[in-house]
């Protein structure tokens, strides 16, 4: 093994080993959801407190048809309550299916259904088949036996209820993903913004207790960086990993239908988890370095916390110029926010989501890693020359700003 990568491994090892099994960092894990908790009991009170209007179901069939199932739900309803949808009877036309199309593309009904008395079919997004799918069997089913037992005195066993998802394109589609886009661009970056930051002040305490000379001196700069890197990198994935198992056992326990409401990704929910996973290491890789060789400068607590500010709104600012991705993912703005490294992974996370292909998230990767060793090697040859040449902990913010107030 390579001398260098050797080095950095062991540096790696020590710094994980020391953040992990810790008291701090059970803090660590439980401080980002303190945010997600005030946010979830907010918006529920506001959800609460918000109007919702009920959903409705289009029955496209005969008068006769459709007045037994209104019929029927009523019957329901006097039984189990007001918890059945509303039915809203229209008369077919020519094209039933080119029908049931156009209500549901327009936004008007929650779902639609067609086909009866002897085929019927309930139409909807996935969301709506899984929430409505049995109330609306159930009740066809009633009005069937009733209708049947009113003609013949004869209880014949209803036709069962065909569930048609509709196609992504024809209702909502690129709106759900648009929101999918949007919404992976925001875990993405707030995941950054809470682990990445942790490196600003990641080598200050080994320059203050002067541990960075003995560490320059036995082995290269570029060593420590991507130890440190490593470390930090594999702490960040070991909380993501159990925020992860948390976060799916409380939606196995308090919301089991919750994945049914996300609309399918363009490269497919595995394909699109693994490129999730490789745009997180992508982004902390590039932020991280470029965090490690600037709060590499600072010499004190106060230096890091002054950085600390404008770092974050240039993250605010890369984040908003990568959204532009989502609602133009050819333009000519998404391919240069693809090719600038830090907004590179936000661009094309947002990508895997609206666009199938494959290859452009390879040749992503690929520039990614070119530019973290580009950033790593740039960071350590800085810190070697205005750190490690100047005595250790005064760093060049300070000498800056010392310059810059000597009397003319």
């Amino acid at each position: 093994m390579n001398p260098s990568l050797r080095a950095a491994l062991v540096i790696a090892r020590r710094d994980y080993v020391a953040s992990v099994w810790s008291r701090a960092f059970v803090l660590f894990l439980i401080g980002p959801l303190i945010p997600i908790i005030f946010g979830l009991t907010f918006g529920s009170v506001g959800a609460k407190m918000q109007k919702v209007e009920p959903p409705v179901i289009a029955i496209i069939a005969p008068p006769a048809e459709g007045r037994a199932l209104v019929e029927a739900r009523l019957r329901v309803t006097r039984a189990l309550g007001d918890v059945i949808p509303e039915f809203e009877l229209i008369a077919p036309t020519a094209d039933v299916r080119r029908q049931s199309a156009e209500l549901l593309a327009k936004g008007g009904a929650t779902a639609v259904l067609s086909g009866l008395p002897d085929a019927p079919v309930l139409s909807g997004s996935r969301q709506a088949l899984w929430a409505h799918g049995s109330e609306v069997e159930w009740i066809a089913g009633e009005a069937w036996r009733h209708a049947a037992l009113a003609r013949a005195g004869l209880d014949r066993p209803a036709a069962r209820v065909k569930q048609v998802p509709i196609a992504e394109a024809t209702r909502l589609g690129t709106t759900d993903r648009a929101a999918l886009a949007r919404g992976s661009q925001l875990v993405l970056l707030f995941l950054t913004m809470i682990l990445a930051g942790l490196l600003l002040s990641n080598l200050l305490e080994e320059k203050s207790n002067k541990v960075i000379e003995v560490l320059a001196a036995a082995v290269p700069v570029d060593a420590i960086f991507i130890g440190k890197l490593i470390a930090m990198l594999g702490m960040s994935l070991t909380g993501i990993a159990i925020w992860s198992a948390a976060g799916i056992a409380a939606i196995a326990a308090f919301a089991p239908g919750f994945a049914v409401n996300l609309a399918e990704p363009a490269v497919g929910w595995p394909v699109f988890v693994l490129l999730g996973v490789a745009y997180f290491i992508a982004s902390y890789l590039l932020i991280g370095a470029l965090f490690l060789g600037i709060g590499g400068q600072a010499g004190t607590v106060r230096e890091v916390q002054t950085l600390s500010m404008p770092l974050t709104f240039g993250q605010l600012v890369v984040f908003g110029f990568a959204s532009v991705t989502v609602d133009q993912p050819n333009g000519l703005p998404s391919i240069l926010a693809s090719i600038f490294p830090w907004s590179s992974p936000y661009a094309m996370i947002a990508r895997g989501a609206l666009r199938p292909e494959l290859w452009p998230h390879l040749v992503a990767i690929g520039w990614h890693l070119v530019a973290v060793t580009a950033i790593i090697r740039i960071s350590a040859r800085m810190f070697r020359r205005s750190v490690l040449k100047s005595g250790g902990g005064k760093g060049f913010w300070r000498r800056l700003s010392r310059r810059s107030s000597r009397p003319a």
